[in-house]
């Protein structure tokens, strides 16, 4: 990775222009808690090789960030208090597409510029960025106007391509030619989100004004670095892709030590192995309905119930459900007989990790792109939530935990996966040992 010339911020003194070796790193993202988890891994893994780490998100998510170890920095906004307004509830009007997108992009861009400040501030005493693609327009300019090396850490594959249409647009191929299109309109669209929050930031470090459209185009002229933090074997990397754009490999939550709830445990030992069924970080219009559809379907495939109550607010009774909030997912899925999920990509990468079949019931955004991998990857099928029913989900049930084929992929392919690691690639580009 080529660095900027070293202006001297570190505690531990470097010579000017030579390679930055321990440095103090912010890391930046923002949205869910699956925007913010697989970054505490990460962040720990930096901090055992002697940099220091700051995690800058969210207040919400303080404590994952002091559970690993690392710094931490407030950002305004509550991300689940924004979903649950009249703004966020709105976004149920449809469950993907390009209008749903529309409207998330109004919403962040209304919420951008509450962020600004705070972003500068933790900035000013860094060394080096790390940034997600949530915040990565506002961080890189913060970046050019002091100086700072800045490193792009994607959840998902963002960068237009050929191979396939824009994740977050939860469709198909619309071919070569118009996946390539709608990549690129895509990102200008991510950009637009900080066009009134970009201004004021880029004066404010005495940058010229540079409209949305140029900053990104300069940032391709430039190569800028980005690791993307999923599996190579899950998604490949694209082969139109331009250099300096790399597939590392998961970042994993830092769960430490954690152990399943008494409770919990109690109930696995209770009887066979159940199935785990959460929606993550996405909320639903009518949770009851939701929640009594998944206890049919567990009970018509004569199956038990691990139900977590998330931000959807799921429910189950009975001596043959459980309901919890939350637990570490690399605790538990390693215990389910399968697991049922949003499809985030947080969520679907510990499915895989843990080696056990996955019935993906996408709702938004890129979770379709996530559930269509996972079918790829010998998942029975994807039930979008709009289509779920008691029927259409035990029949799934039925299939991935009595078909023994499904659970042999699954665990052939969690064993290749745990022995990845997606964090080497990011210390060596904030070292210096990379390009």
């Amino acid at each position: 990775m080529n660095w900027p010339e070293y202006t001297g911020r570190s505690r531990r003194t470097a010579i000017p222009g030579a390679i930055l070796c321990v440095v103090r790193v912010a890391i930046m993202t923002a949205g869910s808690r699956g925007d913010v988890a697989p970054f505490t891994g990460l962040g720990h893994g930096l901090a055992r090789a002697g940099h220091e780490v700051t995690l800058v998100t969210h207040s919400r998510f303080e404590p994952l960030a002091a559970r690993a170890g690392l710094a931490f920095h407030a950002l305004p906004v509550d991300p689940r208090a924004e979903l649950e307004s009249a703004r966020g509830r709105a976004l149920h009007r449809s469950t993907t597409g390009v209008g749903k997108l529309a409207r998330v992009v109004a919403m962040a861009r209304a919420l951008a510029g509450e962020m600004a400040d705070d972003l500068v501030t933790a900035a000013r005493t860094s060394d080096a960025l790390l940034l997600s693609g949530s915040v990565a327009p506002l961080g890189h300019a913060i970046a050019e106007g002091l100086r700072l090396p800045a490193l792009g850490l994607n959840l998902q594959p963002l960068a237009a391509t050929r191979e396939f249409a824009p994740p977050m647009l939860g469709v198909g191929s619309w071919g070569a030619l118009g996946n390539r299109v709608a990549g690129l309109g895509l990102n200008l669209a991510v950009e637009q989100v900080f066009s009134a929050a970009l201004p004021p930031v880029r004066a404010r470090l005495g940058l010229p004004p540079l409209g949305t459209a140029a900053a990104l185009r300069a940032r391709e002229r430039q190569g800028w670095h980005v690791l993307h933090g999923f599996s190579p074997r899950v998604v490949a990397r694209p082969r139109d892709w331009r250099p300096g754009l790399d597939v590392a490999g998961y970042w994993w939550p830092h769960d430490g030590d954690d152990r399943l709830p008494d409770e919990l445990r109690e109930f696995l030992d209770s009887g066979p192995p159940p199935v785990f069924v959460g929606l993550g970080s996405a909320t639903v219009p009518d949770p009851a309905r939701v929640s009594a559809e998944i206890v049919r379907a567990l009970r018509r495939a004569g199956l038990r119930g691990v139900i977590q109550r998330g931000w959807a607010d799921l429910t189950a009774t009975g001596d043959d459900m459980l309901t919890i909030g939350e637990v570490a997912h690399s605790a538990l899925f390693p215990h389910m007989a399968a697991v049922v999920h949003h499809a985030g990509a947080g969520t679907t990468a510990a499915g895989l990790r843990a080696g056990v079949p996955a019935v993906p019931v996408p709702i938004q955004f890129d979770e379709s792109f996530w559930a269509a991998r996972l079918v790829t990857l010998g998942a029975p099928r994807a039930l979008p939530l709009r289509r779920l029913t008691a029927d259409s989900l035990g029949t799934a049930l039925i299939r991935a935990t009595r078909d023994g084929a499904y659970g042999e992929r699954a665990r052939t392919l969690g064993h290749a996966i745990r022995e990845e690691d997606g964090v080497t690639p990011v210390l060596k580009a904030v070292s210096g040992l990379g390009e």
